[in-house]
């Protein structure tokens, strides 16, 4: 009786094993199937490296950015449009590892659990996806930035939706140059990284909107406080923080208006470590975003252990602090949807993406209204003709190099609900000289596309 005992309870044991083998191998099997079917060695897929068969990628107008022709992947016949979308469009080699040939092949071979890609085999083609970006909008943003390297983003602070993500230096997929990697001239630097979610950068001046996100939250007398600018904060010791000017006395408003390094440094000095910290965090710093599956640059802001000239500096945006652009827009959105909260960011058109917070409400109602007073009453509407837009320049300071320019902002007119950021990669000049007439040249183009073109429209019919 023992033996069969024995016996039965080995059987048992080796059938518990068995059942968890195949357990761990169908949880196994669903989790990583989808990334090892993708890969380039899959031969229904690739040939030589190269993707073949997918689906059609599309713009939100439906122009077709890439498909599979008779077992050939083709592109846009423009060559400015493949130029423009390259970054979020991709290769079919995966060197852009953000762009959708390689973040979503998955979805774009159209593969399942139960048929893995015998649909794709079957027909020759796989699963389409319509993006959320306009090429018509990409091709203008490329052209205005012109010969600097960096990047613009167009944002939809409604959707959610993106509809520009341009990166430069860019290239033709038709024609990619072949000394992209022996190049020692940085012509090339980050040639395949798109900008707009996998840069990070000085934000400078437009940190100063984050600054005064925390005068905000912590200071009841913020909006009745005067500053004194005599060129520079200066701490107890000496230490100074030099600014672009001098300006007198300013109240709050004036002081965001004129980028007064003076008022900002002594802001965040005042206002310590641990709220400075707070503000920033509540804003996105140190908080990884996700686009789809375009897992984004993380903005970094620390002021845990600084000395108040070290904070001093960070409260206009220099120090170690960095911000990627995507972040950027989404946390001006949350200022012009007035809520402190905007939709997560999105390629993917009509795709429905759960809220992030930015702040509270009270705060960027207050911010909505400073950053639309530093363009009536500073910038000039003049530069921004029809638009309504609200924003912040900025010159950021990079180590032994021309400083970056920057614009981030919006338009508050109802029908045309979208963010912009720009970065003109070590420019030199101030933002207001460079990055503004950048950024009007992109919003005009929206403003045509999305506003007038529906106007006429209308009028016709």
């Amino acid at each position: 009786m023992n033996r069969i005992f024995k016996r039965s309870y080995i059987m048992y044991v080796f059938a518990f094993a068995f059942l968890a083998g195949l357990m761990i191998l169908f949880f196994t099997m669903e989790v990583n199937a989808g990334k090892w079917v993708v890969k380039d060695y899959n031969k229904h897929l690739y040939s030589n490296g190269e993707l073949l068969a997918a689906g059609a990628i599309t713009d939100r107008m439906g122009t077709v950015l890439a498909e599979t022709v008779d077992g050939e992947r083709k592109f846009n016949e423009d060559q400015k449009v493949r130029e423009a979308t390259l970054h979020v469009v991709g290769d079919t080699a995966g060197f852009i590892a953000t762009g959708v040939h390689s973040s979503m092949k998955s979805d774009l071979t159209g593969y399942n659990l139960l048929q893995g890609v015998y649909n794709l085999k079957k027909e020759g083609t796989g699963h389409d996806i319509q993006l959320s970006i306009d090429s018509r909008l990409c091709v203008a943003a490329m052209e205005a930035l012109g010969k600097y390297q960096g990047t613009i983003g167009v944002y939809n602070y409604k959707t959610g939706e993106i509809y520009c993500a341009v990166s430069l230096p860019t290239y033709d997929v038709y024609n990619k140059p072949k000394d992209i990697a022996t190049d020692k001239t940085d012509k090339y630097e980050g040639i395949y990284m798109n900008r707009y979610f996998s840069g990070l950068y000085t934000p400078g001046s437009t940190f100063k909107i984050v600054t005064a996100c925390c005068a905000l939250e912590n200071m009841t007398d913020i909006n009745n406080r005067y500053f004194t600018c005599n060129g520079a904060w200066t701490n107890k010791v000496g230490n100074k923080v030099t600014c672009n000017g001098v300006h007198g006395t300013l109240n709050f408003d004036q002081a965001l208006q004129h980028s007064c390094n003076t008022a900002f440094a002594g802001l965040a000095a005042e206002l310590g470590n641990e709220k400075m910290q707070a503000t920033a965090e509540e804003c996105g710093f140190n908080r990884t975003f996700y686009v789809d599956k375009i897992k984004c640059a993380t903005s970094y802001y620390d002021v845990t252990k600084a000395y108040d000239i070290d904070r001093a500096w960070s409260g206009i945006g220099q120090y170690t602090t960095l911000i990627n652009p995507c972040h950027a827009t989404m946390m001006v959105g949350a200022i012009a949807n007035r809520s402190g909260y905007t939709p997560q960011a999105t390629l993917i058109k009509g795709a429905n993406t759960s809220n992030e917070s930015f702040m509270g409400s009270v705060q960027a109602k207050r911010l909505d209204k400073m950053l639309r007073s530093n363009v009536e009453k500073y910038y000039g509407d003049h530069r921004f003709p029809n638009l309504l837009m609200c924003g912040k320049t900025g010159t950021a300071e990079v180590s032994g190099d021309k400083p970056h320019t920057w614009f981030l902002g919006y338009s508050q007119r109802p029908d045309l609900p979208l963010a912009i950021v720009v970065v003109c990669e070590n420019s030199g000049g101030y933002g207001i000289d460079l990055a503004i007439p950048i950024a009007n040249k992109v919003m005009q183009k929206a403003y045509e596309l999305y506003v007038l073109a529906y106007a006429n429209l209308g009028e016709e019919n």
